[in-house]
């Protein structure tokens, strides 16, 4: 289990985040722009801007190291990969014609450049580098948002078959609390840089206690029914 009992983010101006969180098996931190989600994930891979500061008491068996035991998979990949540069120059892994096999890629992929692949692909190819070292925990900084629903679905379905294989934790960023719903099994809600909410998922959306929760389920989900 990650837990974090207490992640604070600090800038001229004032606290910025305040909020404590645990990871049994999948989390998804959700709440409009602004709220404080990407700040979160920034802290935790210490790539926070100047000008923050971090303060981070953790209960967790792996020291933080990103690209070691903890992985991001950003929400633009095209931002990731050099476009003049081939698949494998850039993989820097030897386990890369394995890696892209679990994510459902040939080794032909490797010789491609970036332009040369489809939005879904690119993707693809991004979380097969971001699992390169074996992470232990996964960031999903809203790995969906540019997807069309056919890939976002398929997106989805490949991290929890990949999670069942490797056994990662998942820490998922989003405002889209339908993706959240299909991949986690826990929901923290947080508002202007701390928590309002959390619980099991089902229960949060059936039952939301808070109003701005309840206000992001509606917006979400205005032509579905899942408080029947």
């Amino acid at each position: 289990m990650f837990l974090c009992r207490r992640l604070v983010v600090k800038g001229k101006e004032g606290t910025i985040v305040n909020i404590s969180f645990s990871i049994e098996h999948s989390l998804a931190l959700v709440g409009e722009s602004g709220s404080g989600k990407s700040i979160t994930l920034k802290a935790l891979l210490g790539l926070l801007p100047k000008g923050l500061e971090r303060e981070i008491d953790l209960e967790w068996e792996y020291p933080l190291i990103r690209g070691k035991t903890l992985s991001l998979v950003p929400q633009d990949p095209f931002t990731s990969l050099s476009p003049l540069t081939t698949i494998r120059d850039q993989f820097f892994s030897d386990e890369a014609p394995e890696l892209l096999k679990m994510v459902g890629l040939d080794e032909s992929f490797l010789d491609r450049y970036p332009p040369q692949l489809s939005g879904g692909q690119v993707q693809r190819v991004v979380i097969a580098m971001a699992l390169s070292h074996h992470p232990k925990l996964l960031l999903l900084d809203e790995p969906t948002t540019a997807l069309d629903p056919r890939t976002k679905e398929m997106v989805l379905a490949l991290f929890r078959r990949l999670q069942e294989q490797m056994g990662f934790l998942i820490l998922f960023v989003t405002h889209d609390i339908e993706s959240a719903r299909q991949l986690c099994r826990e929901v923290a809600v947080i508002r202007s840089g701390t928590i309002v909410e959390r619980g099991p998922m089902e229960e949060v959306l059936r039952a939301p206690k808070s109003p701005y929760t309840r206000e992001l389920i509606e917006a979400n989900f205005a032509h579905r029914k899942f408080r029947q």
